[in-house]
């Protein structure tokens, strides 16, 4: 395991020119031939919060203390997922062209997605942040743990996009079948409603659903002030090494067999 982490490593690092290439590129084509560019990052998640506040806080949040910091903390892990994967979902079949003529590494297209969904991540979460100090959010000590949430969606979000892409070269129904789970998911996510109405017994069912874990670890840091339990970690961890296992064997398993449905 450790080998192959290593081997994969020194194929980045013999390519890294290339892989800059692949991230400017990703990053600038998102927003080409748009007038705010960039902006559009932090405008669309700020307008996705607006509306889902106005209508969401009446039935929802009318007691809650910072409910709009609830809601976007959901959203805000939601979209890093939903983009991440989407993009990921494509990148072996946007580069065809490239990867039936030039022997490449096939994961730098993926980590190139992933790289440009980081940086509008990170571009949003700083608005987050204002946004939570703007609404009375105390800041403590405690907000350096939310590297570890991060960094296994990030795995999390890699793993997904190697399982999708994949099934991309063969299956391309998978686009329209993807658009129906992301809905589902969202709504079992609980992004905009809260869990603790529900019986012991539902709320555990909760905890199978991968995201709702990384969005409950971000919530309990930034607005309850504690540090998640050490099942918390291990869900959190277990789910990006299982997305990213079952990515890797797929991809070594048919790996030769793309190059027939490009």
């Amino acid at each position: 395991m450790l080998d192959a982490v290593k081997n994969q490593i020194t194929q980045l690092k013999k390519h890294k020119f290339l892989f800059e290439e692949l991230v400017k590129r990703d990053f600038k084509k998102k927003y080409k031939r748009t007038a705010l560019g960039m902006v559009w990052s932090l405008i669309s998640p700020l307008m996705q919060l607006l509306i889902m506040s106005i209508v969401f806080t009446h039935f929802f949040g009318r007691d809650k203390p910072h409910y709009t910091i609830y809601l976007f903390a959901g959203n805000l892990t939601y979209a890093f997922f939903k983009d991440s994967t989407y993009g990921g979902m494509s990148s072996l079949m946007s580069n065809a062209g490239i990867i039936t003529k030039i022997n490449l590494p096939k994961y730098m297209f993926l980590l190139s997605k992933n790289v440009a969904s980081l940086i509008n991540f990170g571009l949003t979460l700083i608005i987050f942040f204002i946004f939570a100090a703007v609404d009375g959010v105390v800041f403590h000590f405690r907000f350096l743990m939310l590297i570890y949430p991060i960094i296994t969606l990030i795995v999390f979000n890699i793993g997904c996009g190697f399982i999708l892409s994949a099934l991309f070269v063969i299956f391309k129904d998978i686009q329209y079948l993807y658009d129906i789970f992301t809905l589902m998911l969202m709504y079992l996510s609980a992004i905009f409603y809260y869990t603790d109405t529900y019986p012991e017994n539902v709320r555990k069912l909760f905890y199978l659903n991968p995201l709702y874990v990384y969005i409950t670890y971000i919530r309990h840091i930034v607005l309850d002030g504690y540090i998640p339990g050490i099942k918390t970690h291990a869900l959190c961890l277990l789910y990006a090494l299982l997305a990213v296992g079952v990515g890797a064997w797929i991809y070594k398993k048919y790996n030769y067999k793309f190059l027939y449905y490009m």
